[in-house]
């Protein structure tokens, strides 16, 4: 009995352990080395056209002239989950940046769109913008290889940063200080 005990321990941290890996690989931040031929030093930000939750197109070049945030994110994932109100209470304030928030729905893991959208619509989290990426193509450009992984971009175009893991209001705030 006292074997099963520990046994069934040892799995629990081993699930979580796992769980945690899967989220996030690395929470380090990487910067993206580019020509610095725009007003930013960095590489062009790849342009995608999605759809958002009501089948609105977002193109990102759309937002040229505004710096963008974006945070890939999958329901499944703990930390992302853990830090929707703080992406929520992001997109609402008055600030110098568009937030965007990225899911792939049928991709690693991810529910299929409805059931995601049908997840999505029972949470309160009404200052997001949600963007579709069906097929995961955005994500697999953009090298999400965990989540939760935001972007910056420039006011240019320009793909500033990438960062693995979660990142508080403040810090991003603090991030985005350095953009044009």
């Amino acid at each position: 009995m006292k074997n099963m005990k520990i046994l069934g321990i040892v799995v629990g941290f081993t699930m979580i352990a796992t769980l945690l890996t899967a989220c996030i690989r690395n929470n380090k931040t990487k910067a993206i080395e580019g020509s610095g031929k725009g007003t930013n030093q960095g590489k062009e930000a790849i342009d995608f056209q999605l759809k958002d939750l009501q089948e609105t197109s977002h193109k990102l070049s759309d937002y040229k002239g505004k710096k963008v945030y974006i945070k890939f994110w999958a329901s499944w994932c703990s930390i992302c989950l853990a830090g929707l109100d703080e992406i929520n209470t992001l997109s609402k304030d008055d600030k110098d940046f568009t937030v965007i928030t990225i899911v792939s729905p049928s991709f690693r893991g991810e529910k299929g769109p409805e059931d995601f959208k049908k997840w999505f619509s029972g949470l309160d989290y009404k200052n997001m913008t949600v963007l579709l990426d069906e097929d995961g193509a955005v994500a697999s450009k953009y090298g999400v290889r965990g989540y939760p992984t935001s972007t910056i971009i420039g006011s240019d175009g320009t793909l500033i940063k990438t960062m693995l893991g979660q990142n508080s209001n403040s810090q991003l705030k603090l991030q985005f200080k350095t953009v044009k």
